[in-house]
């Protein structure tokens, strides 16, 4: 059907719309020597597959990295950096992590096919290589890698439509080399997550990963764990632990905490309740927030520290709202505005 070789790397950018990925599965076939590149090659040509090449490990990264390929055949001995480190490598990277491999040897030792599965290849195929047989192990495993990009990318739009709704989602891997690393993301959960905590994907955020690690164990009794939350002056985001999406590298039965764990958040804004308690009690935006964070039960040193005053500015703050509310002390004040808020915002949680 097509191939591409090895190109040079400012050709690496275009890679992709050189890929017909519409009508051909794109094959990576990685070997050091040329006479067996070229009979693979010419043979998954000639059958309608997309061909590329990589004569190195550091290549065949780099190569899996670009065009992500829907499967890759890899020899197990390579000077340099090996098969078996290739495949650790891909498998430890989410962009990768999920592309079958079939390894290449000319090893038949049980040790070295053990290990060629334990680094995370999904079958092996014995040299001198027969092509036919080489087609047909893929064919097996293509069915499954195309099952696996079809539920990907469905669970993909229905959590993307979460967005729309105020929802976001997150899946953190659990177990093996990608442990407690952020593998996919919706674009509002990116957002929130460098607002309120300044880190992107692949990285979890602490907070987060240590609240997964502290309650996946109940998760998969099917025990619902607390929510965690975290504030941002009026506002809060939420974190529930929905379900376990599948398993990481390793599968399921090899201890617990392992695979790959969806979790929910929701940004809650309380934005809205200082706007009514300005206009409520006819205070001022600062007033409002200052009584907002005394139904809280912030001390005047708190406040200040939030609103970036100090507390004797939140003191007279205070005095102003107590005359406007025609109270004399910080309790009545804030049950003044309890009663007012639920009226108005059931939904608020003091």
């Amino acid at each position: 059907m097509s191939s591409v070789l090895e190109n040079p790397p400012n050709l690496h950018k275009s890679l992709d719309r050189t890929l017909d990925r519409a009508n051909s599965d794109v094959v990576l076939i990685v070997d050091d020597v040329p006479d067996n590149l070229s009979v693979l090659h010419d043979a998954l040509d000639e059958s309608g597959y997309t061909v590329l090449v990589a004569t190195s490990g550091e290549a065949a990264l780099q190569r899996a990295l670009q065009a992500r390929p829907d499967i890759v055949l890899l020899d197990a001995m390579m000077p340099g950096m090996d098969g078996f480190e290739v495949a650790k490598r891909l498998k430890a990277m989410a962009e990768t992590a999920h592309i079958p491999i079939i390894f290449m040897t000319g090893l038949t030792e049980t040790e070295h096919l053990v290990a060629a599965l334990e680094a995370g290849g999904v079958d092996y195929v014995t040299k001198p290589i027969k092509p036919k047989e080489v087609m047909a192990r893929m064919g097996v495993h293509l069915q499954g890698a195309r099952r696996a990009r079809q539920e990907a990318r469905q669970a993909g739009q229905a959590r993307n439509a979460l967005d729309a709704f105020g929802y976001a989602s997150i899946t953190v891997r659990m177990g093996g080399a990608a442990d407690g690393r952020l593998v996919w993301q919706t674009p509002l959960a990116r957002d929130l997550l460098m607002r309120y905590y300044g880190t992107a994907a692949p990285q979890t955020p602490e907070p987060v990963l240590a609240w997964l690690r502290r309650h996946i164990t109940d998760a998969e009794r099917q025990i619902e764990p607390p929510r965690l939350a975290v504030e941002q002056g009026p506002r809060r985001l939420t974190f529930r632990l929905h379900q376990q999406t599948g398993d990481a590298e390793g599968g399921a039965g090899e201890g617990t905490s392992r695979g790959d764990w969806l979790i929910v958040m929701r940004e809650i804004s309380d934005d809205a309740v200082v706007e009514a308690m300005s206009l409520s009690f006819k205070l001022t935006a600062r007033e409002a927030e200052v009584l907002y964070w005394v139904v809280k039960g912030k001390t005047n040193r708190d406040i200040g520290d939030i609103l970036g005053s100090s507390p004797a500015t939140v003191k007279k703050h205070l005095e102003r709202v107590y005359a406007k509310l025609g109270v004399e002390t910080r309790t009545a004040a804030a049950g003044m505005a309890m009663n007012r808020i639920r009226q108005l915002h059931p939904q608020f949680e003091g």
